[in-house]
């Protein structure tokens, strides 16, 4: 579905044409979507169905039941759950071993009315929204209210678990504050109210009180699509990503609405994932749905863990180990008139993603290894005639390789790039199709080989690298995609392939884990 440019920075944040993929549905009312920054899987509430649920390779699965009815969600920097409780009107701390601990319950003596959303300062602090829709039937437990007005607190840097929050606004501003998220410089907080279509934003004081609260933005309704301002992040420059009527209204820092993304469903929160932070998750009523998109989240101090926890605590299973015996690498479609400057296809972008993958490099030296240890390395090139005889104009993809003069047999445009052309004992193969498998030899030459593992290279990744990924594994071979030995025309077509189609159908790893996990030539 296409999204709404109002102001041409909006095309740098995300492509009107960004895929909206729905990657989990049936749920009940979908909220605070987190991405784990080191195990890269997304944790969501169902708030009606009163379970937490995980979003993984594997698909969704229940991990919490009763969740106590949780709404926001969040890590702080030690990789603590943080989640606002609707049906204990509580800020509950969750360790990595199962420990539960409730930061903030009451204040002045009187329970909170239900925390719903929550972000983390750098120094610590925890921000929350106090508004009342936990007291209400179905997204929490219909039971009075002890505060008489809706606020916004803070839990100070290191308090005690059951310390009293501290208030940081008037008690009457707000009708039902809700998101909630800090510029990336941390001077600035934003609140939104679901209830007057604003969003206010405050200066944070250094004492970590708001002051000086303005409204940024407001008229955040539309009588003709369903959608109030709910969840709210910021954008690594700044930029406020707000749900509202029919998806995600984009604002500058300036309060200039720049644009909206369009969802299916009616939104209610989202947050960036990913292994590159540029994929948007937007839980939106009965579905969780993924968009690449072309900036990250503004940093917060969770992310800061996504190194070190691989590098200082290694998982077992994390190690890639290939059996060299079984293994094939396949070069697919690395030839100049795809991915050389005066290709017939330089105009597309697709080299300079090349070099920005490092890929030819990447892919030599994966070859070169591969040979080294006796593992057959196949060489897959699209040729044609000259007067495109062998060809089926079928499809937009074949008849453009006709019109831009391309990959024609014997030409300088449908050579090898320099660096990876065939070695003696190498196998090649010619198609005139996107997979490597179509109207080839080359399941004959694997069967031959004895090799049911491959090691898969090469051009497009969202075209052939993923075709010829999908038939193999339909076949039952075991697909690995070293991603940055693979390119495309931009990294965000290369992204969209890699964290939604190749993960489903292939191992996707790097080509540093793929030489480790081959091991020293003999």
């Amino acid at each position: 579905m296409a999204h709404v440019a109002l102001d041409a920075g909006f095309r740098r944040l995300i492509d009107e044409h960004a895929p909206v993929l729905q990657v989990g549905s049936g749920f009940t009312f979908t909220e605070g979507p987190i991405w784990h920054p080191s195990e890269h899987y997304l944790l969501f509430s169902d708030m009606p169905a009163d379970m937490r649920r995980r979003l993984d390779r594997a698909g969704v699965r229940e991990i919490e039941r009763p969740s106590n009815k949780s709404n926001g969600l969040t890590y702080d920097a030690d990789l603590n759950l943080l989640i606002c409780e609707h049906a204990t009107s509580s800020v509950v701390r969750v360790r990595p071993n199962g420990m539960r601990e409730v930061l903030a319950s009451h204040y002045q003596g009187r329970e909170l009315n239900s925390p719903n959303d929550l972000c983390v300062k750098s120094d610590g602090a925890i921000y929350f929204t106090d508004p009342w829709y936990g007291r209400m039937p179905v997204y929490g437990v219909e039971r009075p209210r002890q505060l008489g007005w809706q606020g916004v607190f803070r839990i100070r840097p290191g308090a005690q678990p059951g310390e009293e929050p501290q208030l940081v606004v008037d008690r009457y501003i707000f009708s039902q504050p809700n998101g909630i998220c800090f510029s990336p410089c941390e001077k600035f907080l934003y609140v939104n109210d679901t209830e007057q279509a604003n969003i206010r934003v405050f200066d944070v004081g250094s004492d970590g009180m708001l002051r000086n609260g303005r409204i940024f933005a407001s008229g955040l309704r539309d009588s003709l699509a369903p959608g109030l301002p709910d969840g709210m992040k910021c954008d690594t420059d700044g930029n406020v990503w707000c749900t509202g009527p029919g998806g995600i209204w984009v604002y500058a820092p300036s309060g200039k609405l720049m644009g909206k993304v369009a969802i299916p469903e009616m939104p209610a929160n989202l947050h960036w994932g990913g292994a590159d932070w540029r994929t948007l998750y937007v839980c939106a009523t009965t579905s969780v749905y993924a968009i690449p998109v072309k900036i990250g989240p503004r940093y917060e101090p969770f992310m800061a863990v996504r190194q070190t926890a691989r590098e200082t605590t290694p998982q077992q299973d994390e190690v890639l180990r290939l059996d060299p015996s079984r293994c094939a690498l396949i070069i697919q479609d690395m030839q100049n008139d795809v991915v050389m400057d005066g290709g017939a296809f330089a105009s597309s972008g697709s080299p300079d993603h090349c070099r920005q993958q490092n890929a030819i490099p990447n892919i030599a030296r994966l070859a070169a290894h591969c040979r080294s240890r006796g593992i057959p390395v196949i060489h897959v090139w699209f040729v044609r005639r000259a007067d495109a005889r062998d060809m089926t104009l079928n499809a937009p993809l074949f008849e453009g390789c006709v019109d831009a003069n391309a990959m024609i047999e014997g030409t300088w445009g449908a050579e090898p790039v320099p660096g990876l052309e065939a070695q003696p004992g190498d196998h090649i193969i010619r198609k005139a199709r996107m997979s490597a498998w179509e109207g080839t030899a080359l399941e004959r030459i694997l069967k031959a080989e004895g090799r049911d593992i491959i090691i898969e290279t090469g051009a497009w990744t969202n075209m052939s690298i993923e075709h010829t990924a999908r038939t193999g594994a339909d076949k039952g071979y075991i697909m690995v995609i070293p991603e940055d030995g693979c390119s495309t025309m931009n990294a965000d077509w290369h992204r969209a392939s890699i964290d939604y189609a190749m993960r489903n159908v292939a191992m996707v790893t790097s080509t540093d884990e793929v030489l480790r996990a081959l091991g020293s030539a003999i």
